[in-house]
C-alpha cells in the first residue's frame, strides 16, 4: 500500500504538473544548455579538452549510479521529502558553481549537482504516478515525457538568450532559478507519499549498482580518448561486469530487492526499457552531433544554433500529451514501433546535411524525429511504470530514468567514436606534409580551424585545403553517426512490433489477508479485440515475506496509461 496523502483537487493536480515540469526541466537543462556555454568557459578558465569532458560528465556519472538507490529512497523515507533534499543539494551546488574560476572545483561542483539530480528525477515521475487518478494519468506521464524530451533544447535556448548578454556563469544562474522555484512549488503543492509497509534498505544492491553503472558510464565515456584496449578502459568494463552480475545475483536472492530482476519477465518493463534506452542513445547522440555542426559547419552562434532545434520541443510536447489516446486505439506494439522508426527516418533525413547548410533538411528531420519520440517515448515509460504495482513505483521511475540517462551516455561515447574515426580518417590525406603539430591539432578537432585560424593562415592555400578538407570529413563523419543511429532505431522497432504487449496490464487485486505479506497481485491483460484471447499472467509472485511488491488495498481493475478498461 502507498501512502499517498489526502485526495488533491484537479486545480491542484495541474499546479502539481507544473512543479514537476520545473523541477525536471532543471535536471534536464543541467545536461544540455552547458553544451551551449563550454566554447567561452573553456577561454575564462583555462580548462584543457580533458577537463572539458569531465566538466560535463561528472555530473552524468554521478547521476546514472544513484538513480536506482535514489528511487527506493523515496519509496521508503517519502517522495516529497527526497525532493526536497534533491533540490536543494543542486541549488546549492549551482549556486557555487557560479563562483568559481578553474576546472577543478567545477567538476567537483558538478557531481554534487548529479547527486541532487538523482535525487528529483526518479520521485517526479513517481510521484505523478501515484497522485494522478487512472484517466488523468497517461496525460500527465505525456507532460512528463515531453518536458525531459523538449527540455534539452529549451535548456539550450534560455542558455543561449543568457550567453547572448552575460559570461558562461549565467548558466547556473537558470540551473539555481529553476532550483528555486521548484522549491517553493514542492512545499506549496506536494503531497506527502510514501510505501506504508516498509521494507528493507537493500545497501548491497545499491552499493552494487552504483558501482556496476558508474564503472560502464566511465568506461564508455574515456574508451575514445583513452583507447578501448586501455588497461583503465578494460579494467572499468571489468569491474563494471563484476559489479553488475554481483547486483543481479544478490537482487535474485535477496528476500526484499530494491529491484527484482524478474520484473524483466514482464514484456511491458523489458521492451519499454529497451525502447526508451535506445529512444535517448539516438536523442543525446544527435544533440551532441548537431551543436557541433550548427557552429563548425554552418557558422551559427550559440542562441541561432539552439534557436535552430526548436522545431522539435514544438512538435514534441504537444503530441506526447496525445500519444496515450493514440496508443489505446491501434496498440502500444504498434505505436512505439511507429514512432521509433518515424524517430530513424528523421535521422536519415539529416544524413543529406552537407557543407553548405540548407535549413529545411534539418527542419524535416527534426519534425520527423519529433514525431517519433512523442509517440515512443509516452507508451514506453507508461509501460515500465504500470508494470509495476504502486509500492515499487520509485524503484520503476528509477529504472526508466537509469534507462534513458545510459541511453544518453551510450549515445554521446559510441555515436562520438564513430564522429572522431570517420574525421579523423577523412583528415588524413589532408594532412599529409603539414607541420605536425598543425596536423595532430587538426585531427583532434574540428574547433581547431577556428581557435587555429592564425596558424593556419600561415600555412597560405594549404591552410584553406586544410579547412576545406576538416569541413567535408566532419559532414561525411555526422553522417556516419546518423546512420548508425537510424540502424539502432530501426532494429528496436522491429522488436518492440514482434515482442511488446499490444495492450499495457492492469492491476488486479485479491483480497488481502490478515497478513498484508499474503497480498498476491495479478497482471491481467486486456481482451484482444473480438475476444479471440484471454489470459491471466501471474507477472509478479510474492515471497514469504514482502519481497517484490508490498501490500496493496483490494480494488477493482484499473486502467492504466490512460487507456479506459474495455
Amino acid at each position: 500500500m502507498t501512502d499517498t496523502g489526502p485526495i488533491m483537487s484537479r486545480r491542484r493536480r495541474t499546479a502539481l504538473l507544473g512543479v514537476i515540469a520545473l523541477a525536471l526541466m532543471m535536471v534536464v537543462s543541467a545536461v544540455s544548455g552547458l553544451n551551449v556555454a563550454l566554447p567561452d568557459l573553456a577561454i575564462d578558465t583555462g580548462a584543457s579538452q580533458t577537463d572539458i569532458t569531465w566538466i560535463v560528465d561528472a555530473y552524468t556519472l554521478v547521476f546514472v549510479g544513484l538513480l536506482l538507490p535514489a528511487g527506493a529512497l523515496g519509496d521508503r523515507f517519502g517522495r516529497k521529502r527526497v525532493l526536497l533534499a534533491g533540490l536543494v543539494i543542486f541549488g546549492c551546488a549551482a549556486g557555487a558553481a557560479m563562483f568559481v574560476s578553474s576546472p577543478q572545483p567545477l567538476i567537483a561542483l558538478r557531481a554534487v549537482m548529479g547527486i541532487g539530480a538523482a535525487a528529483v528525477m526518479p520521485v517526479t515521475l513517481s510521484i505523478i504516478t501515484t497522485t494522478f487518478p487512472p484517466d488523468e494519468r497517461g496525460r500527465a506521464v505525456g507532460v512528463w515525457v515531453g518536458v525531459a524530451g523538449g527540455g534539452a533544447v529549451l535548456g539550450m535556448f534560455a542558455s543561449g538568450v543568457l550567453l547572448e548578454f552575460f559570461a558562461w556563469s549565467s548558466f547556473f544562474v537558470l540551473n539555481v532559478t529553476l532550483a528555486v522555484l521548484a522549491l517553493i512549488g514542492t512545499l506549496v503543492v506536494v503531497p506527502s507519499s510514501r510505501e506504508a509497509h516498509l521494507p528493507r534498505m537493500d545497501a548491497r544492491g545499491a552499493l552494487a549498482s552504483l558501482v556496476g553503472l558508474v564503472a560502464l558510464v566511465f568506461a564508455i565515456i574515456e574508451g575514445p580518448d583513452r583507447g578501448w584496449s586501455s588497461p583503465l578502459t578494460i579494467g572499468s568494463f571489468a569491474l563494471s561486469a563484476l559489479a553488475l552480475g554481483t547486483f543481479v545475483v544478490w537482487e535474485l536472492r535477496n528476500p526484499e530487492p530494491m529491484l527484482d530482476m524478474r520484473l524483466f519477465r514482464l514484456p511491458g518493463f523489458r521492451s519499454g526499457t529497451l525502447a526508451l534506452t535506445m529512444q535517448f542513445f539516438a536523442s543525446f547522440g544527435f544533440f551532441y552531433i548537431v551543436l557541433q555542426y550548427l557552429q563548425y559547419i554552418a557558422g551559427r552562434s550559440p542562441l541561432q544554433a539552439a534557436v535552430a532545434l526548436l522545431p522539435l520541443p514544438i512538435v514534441l510536447i504537444p503530441l506526447a500529451r496525445t500519444a496515450p489516446r493514440i496508443a489505446d486505439r491501434f496498440g502500444i506494439n504498434r505505436v512505439v514501433a511507429l514512432g521509433l522508426m518515424l524517430s530513424a527516418s528523421g535521422m536519415l533525413m539529416m544524413t543529406t546535411l552537407d557543407v553548405e547548410f540548407v535549413y529545411w533538411h534539418l527542419a524535416v528531420g527534426l519534425v520527423l524525429f519529433a514525431a517519433g519520440m512523442a509517440l515512443a517515448g509516452t507508451p514506453s515509460t507508461a509501460a515500465v511504470v504500470s508494470s509495476l504495482p504502486p509500492s515499487k513505483q520509485g524503484v520503476g521511475s528509477a529504472v526508466n530514468d537509469t534507462s534513458r540517462e545510459l541511453g544518453s551516455a551510450l549515445g554521446i561515447a559510441i555515436l562520438g567514436t564513430i564522429l572522431n574515426e570517420v574525421y579523423r580518417n577523412g583528415l588524413q590525406a589532408a594532412t599529409a606534409g603539414l607541420p605536425t603539430g598543425v596536423a595532430e591539432r587538426a585531427q583532434s578537432s574540428i574547433a581547431f580551424t577556428r581557435l587555429g585560424a592564425d596558424q593556419l593562415a600561415q600555412l597560405g592555400p594549404a591552410g584553406q585545403r586544410l579547412i576545406a578538407a576538416a569541413e567535408r570529413a566532419f559532414v561525411d563523419a555526422t553522417s556516419a553517426a546518423f546512420f548508425t543511429a537510424a540502424g539502432v532505431l530501426v532494429v528496436t522497432a522491429v522488436y518492440v512490433a514482434l515482442r511488446a504487449p499490444r495492450r499495457g496490464p492492469r492491476w488486479h487485486h485479491v483480497p488481502e489477508s490478515d497478513d498484508p505479506r499474503d497480498a498476491e497481485p495479478l497482471a491481467v491483460s486486456a481482451r484482444r479485440q473480438r475476444g479471440r484471447r484471454v489470459w491471466t499472467d501471474r507477472m509478479i509472485r510474492t515471497s514469504p515475506t514482502r519481497a517484490t511488491t508490498g501490500p496493496m488495498t483490494a480494488h477493482p481493475v484499473t486502467p492504466v496509461m490512460g487507456l479506459p478498461a474495455r
